[in-house]
């Protein structure tokens, strides 16, 4: 396909619909319309985007050993096109992942900051899965160690998808809970997570302070988890 030539016939189409509702009997005032579209004043120009290669790092598994990620983190966080019989079957990284990994396992912090689809959340849902494996393999008491904040509820949705790839998948690892807290949630999701506080807790900003502040016992609850 042709972008530009698609570009140019949408406008030719468009300008003849929006042309159609009017009929310039004045010759002067036709000839300064037909300029105005001439010139293409009433659309700017097709917007072209590039999209980047992001440069590959190693696999996830490359980053497991002493002081780094655990053996279980490799097993959850699995390459979806590897094949069953691959000695690596581990989560193929870029070098911002690899990267911002190796600062989380540092106890730095970080900030990414590249474009959509350059797999961001992986840069810190991994590090935290990472550290729930570590602290239940250690024998330390459930409770929800992470809570993420989503500035929208469709963020926290996608991220929820997202999440039941890896972690709700059959790995044979540590298992690692994770719930949905927005408002979304029925009386019966609401009661399971207080009685059933997840590792995870992915929320909005909203949420997150009436979870700290409202009356209601069953918030209180969720939140004291």
């Amino acid at each position: 396909m042709d972008v530009f030539d698609l570009d140019e016939r949408l406008l030719n189409h468009y300008t003849a619909f929006a042309r159609s509702f009017t009929r310039i009997r004045s010759s002067e005032l036709e000839s300064k319309v037909n300029a105005l579209y001439g010139g293409r004043q009433f659309w700017p120009e097709p917007l072209i985007q590039l999209n980047p290669h992001y440069e590959n790092g190693g696999t996830l598994l490359y980053l497991v050993g002493a002081g780094g990620l655990s053996g279980d983190c490799a097993k959850i966080f699995t390459n979806p096109r590897a094949r069953p019989d691959d000695k690596d079957r581990s989560l193929q990284l870029r070098r911002h992942q690899q990267q911002a990994i190796g600062l989380a396992l540092a106890g730095k912090s970080y900030v990414v900051t590249t474009g959509t689809g350059s797999g961001k959340s992986l840069c810190f849902f991994i590090p935290i899965v990472d550290a729930i494996v570590k602290a239940k393999r250690a024998g330390e008491p459930q409770y929800t160690r992470a809570i993420v904040v989503y500035p929208m509820n469709a963020l926290a949705n996608s991220q929820r998808e997202e999440l039941k790839k890896f972690l709700d998948a059959n790995h044979g690892a540590t298992p690692v809970t994770f719930a949905r807290y927005t408002g979304q949630e029925a009386s019966e999701e609401r009661e399971r997570i207080k009685n059933n506080p997840p590792d995870i807790l992915l929320t909005n900003f909203m949420m997150l302070e009436l979870l700290m502040t409202r009356q209601s016992e069953l918030d209180k609850t969720a939140s004291a988890s």
